[in-house]
């Protein structure tokens, strides 16, 4: 029987007896450790780093990040990044896409896009009008993994790496339909939401030692020999 969910006023629904179908995932063999997928909120990561002023660390190791938050006895069953591509600023689209490669080029993980999108803004008081662009969707897309992980029992934990108050839903259907999982919070820098605190099993803060520890190398060669290196004003 499916499963079906609203998140964000769109409904989802997949089957809950599907396979997973990404190479980075493993299966669970009765006996073993157990089981942890990382979830990263790529936004919610990146503006807790920036404002802490830690933008040296943002050439990050995800997958090297995602071993840092286990505990001893947790074996790492996936990681899964959500983004959405910038298109405001060349220099932001540059370094976002030379980041986005490496990564690709490492493994380790999956990656799901949401949308970058405009919107008019305009000043009630002047009536001066500009254009902001904004990330949408990224945040059903995680809400939607965790649950469709959490129904084929894919994780006995789920490490979320956010603090998106719209994650409350997702977490709340997970701790009341599956007890026995346990959701943690890994905050960002500069990042904290009491509700969340509330519902999760346990919460904690990144700090610099983790990031700083979970560096990718300074250059990364791809399969056709193209050579990405780490974007300067990262450096």
């Amino acid at each position: 029987m499916p499963g079906v969910f609203a998140l964000a006023g769109l409904l989802v629904c997949y089957p809950l007896y599907s396979q997973a179908s990404s190479p980075n995932y493993r299966s669970r063999k009765r006996g073993t450790m157990e089981r942890v997928i990382v979830y990263i909120d790529g936004f919610n990561l990146y503006f807790g780093m920036k404002e802490k002023g830690w933008g040296r660390y943002l050439w990050l190791d995800l997958p090297a990040l995602a071993r840092r938050l286990l505990k001893t006895g947790q074996d790492l069953a996936g990681v899964k990044y959500f983004t959405a591509r910038v298109r405001d600023d060349k220099g932001k689209v540059a370094r976002q896409t030379t980041f986005l490669q490496a990564l690709d080029t490492r493994g380790g993980l999956d990656i799901f896009y949401g949308r970058y999108q405009k919107k008019e803004k305009e000043c009630r008081s002047c009536g001066h009008q500009w254009t902001e662009f904004e990330e949408k969707m990224t945040d059903v897309r995680m809400s939607t993994e965790v649950l469709r992980d959490a129904f084929n029992d894919h994780f006995d934990t789920a490490i979320l790496v956010t603090a998106d108050a719209d994650m409350l839903p997702p977490i709340e259907v997970v701790k009341s339909e599956f007890p026995a999982k346990r959701i943690v919070l890994a905050f960002p820098p500069e990042r904290d939401n009491p509700s969340l605190r509330k519902v999760a099993d346990n919460f904690f803060r990144i700090g610099r030692g983790r990031l700083s520890k979970s560096q990718l190398p300074k250059s990364i060669k791809k399969p056709d020999g193209y050579i990405l290196k780490r974007p300067s004003s990262w450096a």
